[in-house]
């Protein structure tokens, strides 16, 4: 494991609410298919009947739409998703005014990781292996990025936001397991220093959607990643 931030691990022993688990896929698409309602899911209906084996360090696989098929851009996609959470429960996004691309961008790994899955699957919607953020509990995102595995790379705003909203119940209180979000990165001043990331958490009775140093480690936040995946799907 790399030595580098070795030192920003917080100890955690937190992890999911007791009523999350991985839906199946076709569950996921109907929650997303009220959101999405123009998105075609038939091709990965068609594939999520004969999923091959999850890749090491997945915990299931999640259904997700590709954030071309939303919004001409990635900054306009994560508004999107983060409007529609908003619409589904109480919400308040702490950066609504600071969302465009002189703030937030997705980290160079990210993009290249779902390019590669792009390119090896069809339709509106991607299958993508993943955790929620239990593998990476306690360390800060700049830790998680020195010591992904080789085929791992960080879930951004968009994804992790489309995953809560076809699985609400994996934030619905404070002692839990809060989501960073390391595909992303967040220059709070515009100015050119991308030394933050996004995260979704659970206070006062609402999810909020914030962006911290990505050198803060907290015992309640866990980076969510997913995996690039030998198979065609």
């Amino acid at each position: 494991m790399s030595p580098f931030f070795a030192n920003e691990e917080a100890s955690s022993n937190y992890g999911y609410p007791q009523g999350y688990a991985v839906k199946p896929i076709s569950e996921q698409l109907v929650e997303l298919s009220k959101h999405f309602k123009s998105l075609n899911n038939s091709s990965v209906l068609a594939c999520s009947n004969e999923l091959p084996a999850l890749p090491a360090g997945a915990e299931g696989w999640f259904a997700v739409p590709r954030w071309e098929k939303v919004a001409s851009s990635y900054n306009e996609a994560v508004k999107k998703v983060l409007y529609l959470i908003g619409k589904t429960r109480n919400f308040y996004n702490c950066r609504k005014y600071a969302l465009g691309p002189k703030y937030l961008r997705l980290s160079e790994r990210t993009a290249v990781a779902l390019q590669m899955i792009c390119e090896k699957q069809k339709g509106d919607f991607l299958l993508i292996p993943a955790q929620f953020g239990l593998t990476h509990r306690g360390r800060s995102v700049r830790r998680v990025r020195v010591v992904y595995a080789p085929h791992e790379f960080g879930l951004g705003s968009f994804i992790a936001g489309c995953m809560i909203l076809s699985h609400p119940e994996r934030l619905v209180q404070w002692e839990q397991l809060h989501i960073d979000c390391p595909g992303d990165e967040y220059s709070p001043g515009a100015d050119g220093r991308f030394d933050s990331a996004p995260i979704f958490f659970f206070v006062d009775s609402e999810v909020k959607f914030n962006a911290f140093w990505v050198s803060l480690a907290r015992e309640h936040d866990g980076s969510a990643s997913g995996f690039v995946s030998s198979s065609s799907v």
